[in-house]
């Protein structure tokens, strides 16, 4: 088994785990009772703890397990959860992300990761009542043992547990070590004594090296509760059976397992009592009872324990309830499988060749003209599309996971700032490239701290102001002419237009008289270095931030907008691409050189005639009694040569606004591979991108934003604005 390769599962899975978890406290926050939130906290502590003690990863699981009983003691509620508690919680699942982190360096723990840990433990221990240690072992790191619960001044001595393991044929294969699961129950306590059995060992010549013959019968002597023994071996509970029996159990309960048990039952019970688990009078007794009950068909396991009075019937009901929801959650994971990203990153490179392959063999076989190659090729093009829109598919991913990271940001700087501050968050399911949503997350962030700190007001001054003292932040994003938009929403005190054109002034930005619109006084904001912040905070303050958040929105093909109303609150708006690898383009020609315009923003085509345009300014075309900018793509790339007798317009929509860009020739949709353009070229106005044609040669992508804010001026700012599905 490659341990490199299932340790990067388990620390990929626990980060996950970890966001879950956080998810999950910052909602019973609100909503204490939310039964489903705290299981699901609790299990994803337990599940970390599980796995982390298969690596021998002992800082994680000695710090989990303290964290998992707090947990435990929620889920059964003798702990209230309020806000203390969540916070102390929320401190804890950071730490144990260091721990993760740390395990994934492989690096040993500082002294500042020690010292924390301890004070989380600390503060933890109180929430137990001081018995943090409870069901530790001494195999526990120092820095994390607490003091074991004590008795009339001494150390509680308990009876022994007896646990019968028989692990199936196909553990190697799962990946699973038996002797790791030994190793980890020794961290629960102490096993005073191990049998190995070979019970199921075949012949020799019948023995398969990969399969498992081994079973084990322990003895073993710990404080922890049954449920915390069971869960050492809840990775191979399908492929295995276990039973494990209490300290000072039933007869009938060892009678059962005796009856389970493969071989001659006086063997196992000689077993039991050398391992102490049994007394002889106990084994005698257990023996005798098996004798009685000769010939006779054993009931049910449930229907025994609710027969005895060890169960109640409604909790053997909530069980077997939890058991199969259990099993269906377990039957939808199987079909699920992790891929490396860069392996579907590859997998986008090589579907991009073949797109370009494609093209070219489209292209000779045009020229060939043969009518059974032209039909192959089609059938070609059709089948790398499908290929192509699968491909995509795969590296397409919610939103929603990187706007819930965001509840603890509000909620951690609302509470540093002393305002509060609700998240409302829509639009979560709309889907973008995985490559693109996570570069998407730090100009999020300065949006969302910027919202925070100057955006939304105190309690106090929105009160006066006839507004709710709880403020509210919105996420929201929805999908609008073939790409997506994400809009950062508040209801505070707006952009101060005012303020923000002095201080451009006394800057230099612009000159003192300047018919500026109110967009573009907005716009200001996103200069270098411009902010209007009288006081320098930990947060805010120092003009770096919206500047770098517009240069990274556009190094991904994307613009940003705002909108503000003084005194009514703020919209960012952003538009992104679904994609930066392959999009579907339309060509057109332009003298000797070929442009692609992404198809999703090509409203129309229409023929440009002397009579649609006003000819003492023609930028202006009369598009069914609608005034359409537009630009010839001649005179903006200075390209040589004549213009065609008939030139074409092809009207190209984003956001709300429209225009007109003219070319010489329509050459149909043509499936582009975005190549990226070098340092060099990358400030270029007007270009996204580059593309190789099937000929062979290369076809410039137009930014179509850029492009219609060069052709509309500052009126395009002034169109693309707040559209219908805001969040008013």
């Amino acid at each position: 088994m490659n341990l490199d390769a299932a340790l990067h599962t388990f620390i990929a899975e626990s980060r996950e785990l970890l966001e879950n978890m956080e998810e999950a406290l910052l909602r019973i926050e609100q909503s204490p009772d939310d039964a489903e939130a705290i299981n699901a906290i609790f299990r994803a502590a337990h599940t970390i703890k599980g796995s982390a003690g298969l690596f021998g990863l002992d800082d994680i699981v000695a710090f989990t397990h303290v964290a998992e009983s707090v947990l435990d003691r929620v889920r059964s509620g003798e702990l209230r959860v309020d806000a203390e508690l969540v916070a102390l919680l929320l401190a804890a699942g950071d730490h144990m992300t260091e721990l993760v982190d740390h395990a994934d360096d492989g690096a040993a723990l500082t002294a500042r990761v020690r010292e924390t840990g301890q004070a989380l433990i600390d503060s933890l221990s109180i929430c137990l009542g001081g018995a943090a240690a409870h069901g530790a072992s001494a195999s526990v790191p120092v820095e994390y043992e607490l003091p074991h619960t004590t008795q009339g001044g001494g150390q509680v001595e308990t009876d022994l547990w007896h646990i019968s393991l028989r692990f199936g044929h196909d553990v190697y294969r799962s990946g699973m070590d038996p002797l790791s699961f030994i190793r980890y129950l020794g961290t629960l306590g102490d096993i005073h004594h191990t049998l190995t059995l070979f019970d199921g060992m075949p012949p020799a010549h019948a023995m398969d090296p990969e399969s498992c013959y081994l079973g084990f019968e322990i003895s073993f002597k710990s404080n922890a509760d049954k449920a915390a023994i069971e869960s050492v071996f809840d990775f191979v509970r399908q492929n295995c059976r276990i039973r494990i029996l209490p300290p000072r159990s039933k007869i009938t309960e060892y009678l059962q397992l005796i009856a389970a048990m493969p071989g001659d039952e006086l063997r196992v019970g000689e077993m039991l009592l050398r391992c102490g688990t049994l007394t002889a009078h106990e084994l005698e007794a257990a023996l005798a009872l098996q004798r009685a009950a000769q010939g006779v068909h054993p009931r049910p396991l449930g229907e025994m324990l609710v027969e005895a009075e060890l169960v109640a019937p409604p909790v053997m009901e909530a069980a077997l309830e939890k058991q199969r929801q259990v099993k269906e959650a377990r039957s939808s994971e199987a079909n699920l499988i992790r891929v490396d990203a860069d392996k579907l990153d590859q997998l986008i490179n090589l579907v991009g060749e073949l797109i370009i392959a494609g093209a070219g063999t489209t292209l000779i076989a045009r020229r060939a003209g043969v009518p059974e190659l032209l039909e192959a090729t089609a059938t070609l093009s059709r089948l790398v599309e499908e290929v192509r829109d699968s491909a995509l598919t795969l590296r397409m991913v919610h939103i929603g996971g990187t706007f819930n990271r965001f509840q603890r940001v509000v909620r951690d700087v609302s509470k540093e700032l002393g305002k509060d501050i609700e998240l409302v968050i829509s639009g979560a399911d709309t889907e973008l490239d995985k490559t693109v949503v996570e570069k998407i997350g730090d100009p999020l962030t300065h949006l969302v701290r910027n919202a925070i700190d100057h955006g939304i007001e105190p309690a106090a001054v929105r009160l006066a102001r006839g507004k709710p003292a709880k403020g509210t932040l919105k996420l929201n994003a929805y999908h609008d002419a073939g790409g997506v938009v994400i809009e950062v929403c508040d209801d505070g005190g707006g952009l101060n237009k005012q303020r923000i054109l002095e201080r451009a002034i006394e800057r230099g930005l612009v000159s003192d008289g300047a018919g500026l619109s109110e967009k573009d006084i907005h716009h200001l904001i996103f200069e270098p270095g411009f902010s209007t912040a009288e006081v320098v905070s930990n947060l805010s303050g120092r003009g770096v931030g919206m500047d770098v958040v517009r240069r990274n929105i556009e190094a991904l093909r994307g613009t940003i907008d705002l909108d503000s109303a003084e005194g009514q609150g703020s919209t960012v708006r952003i538009r992104l691409p679904l994609t930066l690898a392959i999009i579907d383009g339309f060509l057109v020609g332009v003298g000797q050189a070929s442009y692609v315009i992404p198809l999703d923003m090509v409203v129309e085509c229409i023929e440009l005639n002397a009579n649609d345009h006003d000819a003492s300014d023609k930028r202006y075309l009369n598009l069914r009694g609608e005034v359409l900018p537009y630009r010839r793509l001649r005179e903006h790339f200075e390209v040589q040569g004549e213009a065609a007798r008939r030139e074409n317009v092809v009207v190209v929509r984003y956001g709300d606004a429209k225009a007109g860009l003219v070319v010489d020739r329509l050459l149909g949709e043509f499936q582009t591979v975005i190549k990226p353009l070098g340092r060099i070229f990358q400030h270029l106005q007007g270009i996204g991108g580059s593309t190789i044609l099937g000929s062979g040669e290369v076809a410039l992508i137009l930014d179509v934003p850029g492009l219609m804010m060069q052709v509309m001026g500052g009126e395009a700012r002034q169109t693309i604005s707040p559209v219908r599905h805001g969040c008013k």
